[in-house]
């Protein structure tokens, strides 16, 4: 099996999910996801989840130092020696020196969409609050008008899923990414991508792009 590693940075609702997911079955890695990673310390009350749930009962981010250190430890297991795939890190400089000081990224993948298509996208969300199923009123509508395929449960949207909110976060994540995409492209290691469309069936063109590349890395190492 050959070894990579990969970040995919990208606004909220551009899929960077669905890609990480396809892509970690495909090479046979772990799709790591920031918020699951944090939600977890918190759900196990260990120390690092008690000082994020400090910050996330306030409202507030919580701090690089903290991060860093529970993404770390995930970087650290076994099942991450042939490579892994983070969803949501680095968000923040400092976030992306301290990875590639400790866990040097192969390639960071840019997902980009206009603010249209990913209002669009948000606004068609459609979550299960039972099973935590999701679905999209345009390309994933459950079979039943708001009712759950799995559960049967009535499903619901979330109320920050707004036109407003939506715009305040995609341009709050232009400001945030700007210097994380400066520093990788100075290194050589990002990846641009067009994510407009149907992100299922363009995961495998990007999947495509980074199969080269990984032949490529390979080579280097």
């Amino acid at each position: 099996m050959l070894s990579i590693r990969l970040a995919l940075l990208g606004p909220p609702g551009v899929g960077k999910g669905t890609y990480s997911s396809i892509l970690s079955k495909e090479l046979r890695i772990p799709h790591l996801s920031t918020g699951e990673l944090l939600r977890r310390e918190i759900s196990m009350k260990t120390e690092l989840g008690r000082e994020v749930e400090s910050y996330v009962s306030r409202g507030l981010l919580v701090p690089d130092k903290i991060v860093n250190d529970i993404v770390a430890k995930r970087l650290c297991a076994s099942d991450c020696a042939n490579g892994f795939i983070l969803d949501g890190y680095p968000r923040t400089l400092p976030q992306a020196v301290f990875l590639e000081e400790h866990f040097p990224l192969d390639k960071v993948v840019l997902l980009q969409a206009s603010l249209e298509t990913i209002i669009e996208r948000i606004c068609g969300r459609l979550y299960c609050p039972n099973c935590g199923e999701t679905y999209h009123v345009s390309w994933k509508p459950p079979k039943r008008d708001n009712i759950c395929d799995k559960c049967g449960a009535k499903l619901t949207r979330r109320t920050d899923d707004s036109p407003e909110v939506i715009k305040r976060r995609y341009e709050e994540y232009l400001a945030t990414v700007s210097p994380v995409v400066d520093f990788y492209k100075k290194l050589g290691k990002l990846v641009p991508f067009r994510a407009e469309g149907d992100s299922q069936i363009l995961a495998y063109s990007l999947l495509r792009e980074l199969s080269s590349s990984r032949t490529e890395i390979l080579v280097e190492k």
